[in-house]
């Protein structure tokens, strides 16, 4: 009678009263096929409610009043009623409990109040994968079709490259709800990983990476390393790079001729000058069938410089001749460098360099010239040095008498001749027409003779250059009269006098003193005893 009577209360509270409408949370509900929902009133939990009733449709799920519950058998396990505010939980949903729910509570000591909510169901998001229809592609010339596909209900669809969102633009293409993305003219940056994630209401799933293969290249085609000279009989090893998916082919050139050679690198054992020129090689990448081939590297294989020397084919430099210099060295010769003197040779006007100055020309030599010379081979690999002594021999030149002109009788006559010369000079003296003395720069008399007067005639003669040169003095003997007093005759005059002068001055003194004595006994002294004078 009691559960008829509560039946009755509910299905008229369901079907006239308005009271309370907007009881549950939510208008909409979602979930998950297996799942559970919880149905949430806007109650605050108080003292349990008289009677809560649920109903699904024109199904009853539960009624509740404060002693019992009375419980649809088809949900039997699957419910779970919280009295305190009439929310409901709903566990292991399937496709058939979408609809609406509806929900009448008789709080104690208050009218009734009810609410009403759809609760929507879908299939999870399950076996997510994505199906390219090609992964070997080949750049800027290649499309590709990536399809993504999962079970579950209401999906949507957004596509991943890397961390990246991809979205449509000038070669990206998506198509049937995003669920598939085409790529026109693949390039290397649309390798992946691609990844697609699928979503709905109520659960989410993402695919395995997918990577492209895209073949692309060869491009940046080069050669290492870059030295250009490299000693005869070294080892080189040249290395070919290229920027290629997959890794190019390598050929590789010799002034444009192939070689046998292939692979990334080229060595090359105990080089010799003869494999000097431009090294080169070709890129090719088999899939994109595309090649490229690099700017060509220049060797030059050089042998070692060596046995540097100056040589001149006289050996005995004449002033005002011309004189050659040649410079040699075994070996790759790239420059030379002439020095003289510890400087870097300045030409003056006499100096002309031939032959890439591997031959120094003095048209003439000028005595200046003398000097150190030297010259410096050299090439990227190594120098080498030689020197040379030049002696120019010059002269004689400003030949000089030096000597008295004038010379008594009995005197030692001493007259010396000078010259500038290269090597020194030989010296050969004439008197009067007459040869008086060879091989000597000084002549000497020790007693002159009135035969000596004349004019005396030096000449130097070099015997390298075959130049003499001359000079003349003149040169007269005298006899000069004697002087009346000699200097030792001055000098006895001269003592004489003093001691003349030293008698006189003794003779006064004398007298003076007489004098006083006898003025001095004329007044009655003894002088001896008045005074005494040193004797």
């Amino acid at each position: 009678m009691d559960v008829l009577l509560l039946l009755c209360i509910v299905s008229v509270t369901f079907t006239g009263s308005s009271e309370g409408a907007g009881v549950l949370l939510d208008d909409v509900l979602h979930a998950a096929v297996g799942g559970k929902v919880m149905f949430t009133t806007l109650l605050t939990p108080q003292e349990a409610s008289v009677v809560v009733a649920w109903t699904f449709g024109l199904d009853n799920l539960i009624t509740s009043k404060k002693d019992s519950n009375t419980t649809a058998q088809q949900y039997e396990g699957r419910i779970t009623l919280f009295r305190s505010n009439g929310s409901l939980e709903l566990r292991n949903l399937t496709v058939n409990d979408s609809g609406e729910y509806e929900v009448a509570i008789l709080p104690p000591n208050a009218g009734i109040i009810r609410g009403s909510t759809i609760l929507e169901m879908h299939a999870p998001v399950l076996n997510v994968t994505v199906n390219p229809i090609s992964t070997d592609l080949v750049e800027f010339s290649s499309s590709v079709n990536l399809s993504c596909t999962s079970s579950g209900s209401s999906l949507s669809f957004l596509w991943l490259n890397g961390s990246s969102e991809v979205t449509a633009g000038d070669r990206v293409q998506l198509t049937d709800g995003n669920s598939t993305v085409t790529i026109y003219n693949v390039t290397r940056y649309d390798q992946g990983p691609f990844r697609c994630h699928v979503f709905n209401l109520v659960s989410d799933g993402t695919s395995d990476r997918v990577n492209l293969s895209i073949s692309f290249g060869p491009e940046n085609t080069s050669l290492s390393p870059s030295l250009k000279f490299y000693e005869e009989g070294s080892n080189i090893s040249l290395t070919c790079s290229a920027v290629s998916r997959p890794a190019a082919q390598v050929q590789w050139f010799l002034d444009g001729d192939e070689l046998t050679d292939a692979g990334p690198e080229l060595r090359l054992t105990d080089i010799r000058t003869s494999q000097s020129g431009n090294y080169s090689c070709r890129a090719f990448n088999n899939k994109t069938m595309r090649n490229q081939i690099s700017q060509p590297a220049v060797i030059s294989v050089l042998e070692r410089i060596s046995g540097a020397s100056v040589k001149s084919k006289t050996n005995q430099a004449v002033e005002g001749n011309f004189v050659n210099l040649t410079c040699e060295a075994a070996g790759s010769v790239f420059t030379r460098q002439w020095m003289k003197d510890g400087s870097v040779l300045i030409p003056t006007d006499n100096m002309v360099f031939h032959n890439k100055q591997r031959v120094l020309s003095f048209q003439p030599l000028k005595k200046t010239d003398s000097g150190g010379y030297s010259c410096r081979v050299a090439n990227p690999i190594n120098s080498d040095e030689a020197k040379y002594t030049m002696v120019v021999n010059h002269g004689p030149d400003n030949v000089q008498v030096t000597g008295p002109s004038e010379i008594n009788l009995k005197h030692t006559l001493t007259l010396t001749c000078s010259a500038e010369s290269t090597p020194a000079a030989s010296y050969t003296w004439v008197l009067n027409k007459k040869e008086i003395l060879s091989n000597s720069a000084v002549f000497t008399k020790d007693t002159t003779e009135f035969s000596d007067n004349g004019k005396y005639i030096c000449t130097a003669v070099n015997n390298i250059t075959g130049r003499k040169s001359s000079a003349v003095h003149g040169l007269s003997v005298t006899v000069k009269p004697p002087s009346r007093c000699s200097g030792g005759c001055t000098a006895g005059i001269v003592v004489a006098c003093c001691f003349v002068g030293g008698l006189c001055a003794g003779g006064w003194f004398f007298i003076s003193r007489r004098k006083k004595q006898t003025k001095d006994t004329r007044a009655g002294g003894d002088p001896r005893t008045k005074q005494s004078f040193p004797e």
